[in-house]
């Protein structure tokens, strides 16, 4: 039997992941399951580096400070008031563990019925909410996200927000839930589109896992 030696290094490594009160959810499909529309390498380096640094860095953020208690949902409705790190970090980490779930190697998700009639009330068509949605995330200059919100009034809208920030912090112009949400950093896309960050946008439609966004609509309008 082979025997597995840790270091104390290790074990310290261990223990802090442990205690650690924000950690990373496992990916749900292989890097490559989403091959076509987003490449193996791109989901690899994004969720073992980017989304991994968020984490880590706000558990170091939040360390030895009231929110250490607090959930991320808390932490980001008070997020003006907290350090760059915090909002960063902590809309980092957000807005990556969502952004996993919304994608599916399962081919023609529809959204469902509940949500194609608030979809078609709203914006008059899927199309129309695709269209309007790439649009926010063509339109975001420099780094950001695409959002379909669920606003306090159990409407739906669309926005688009810099950097990690997102519907549920203080600062958000237009406040609510996020249901979905798309990510236009360079790190998203740039490895298999380049410059081109319009062929992504359209390339993710072909990914969405609408039965989670559904999932998060009907949970939001409760």
């Amino acid at each position: 039997m082979k025997v597995l030696k840790l270091t104390a290094v290790s074990f310290l490594m261990a223990a802090q992941f442990v205690s650690a009160q924000f950690k990373q959810t496992p990916l749900p499909y292989a890097y490559n399951a989403l091959e076509g529309s987003i490449d193996a390498q791109t989901m690899e380096i994004h969720y073992t580096k980017h989304a991994a640094g968020y984490v880590t860095n706000l558990n170091k953020a939040v360390a030895g400070t009231p929110m250490e208690k607090e959930s991320i949902e808390k932490i980001l409705s008070h997020v003006s008031k907290e350090s760059q790190a915090v909002r960063n970090n902590a809309g980092g980490h957000y807005n990556h563990e969502l952004f996993w779930t919304i994608l599916t190697p399962e081919k023609n998700t529809q959204p469902s019925a509940k949500l194609t009639k608030a979809i078609n009330d709203t914006f008059g068509s899927l199309d129309a909410l695709k269209e309007k949605l790439s649009k926010a995330g063509a339109d975001r200059f420099g780094s950001g996200w695409a959002w379909l919100v669920v606003t306090g009034d159990k409407k739906l809208a669309v926005s688009s927000l810099p950097n990690q920030d997102n519907p549920l912090m203080d600062i958000s112009d237009i406040k609510g839930t996020p249901i979905l949400g798309i990510d236009v950093w360079e790190h998203a896309y740039y490895l298999k589109y380049q410059n081109k960050r319009a062929d992504y946008l359209n390339a993710f439609w072909n990914v969405v896992n609408w039965k989670e966004v559904s999932r998060r609509y009907e949970e939001a309008v409760k």
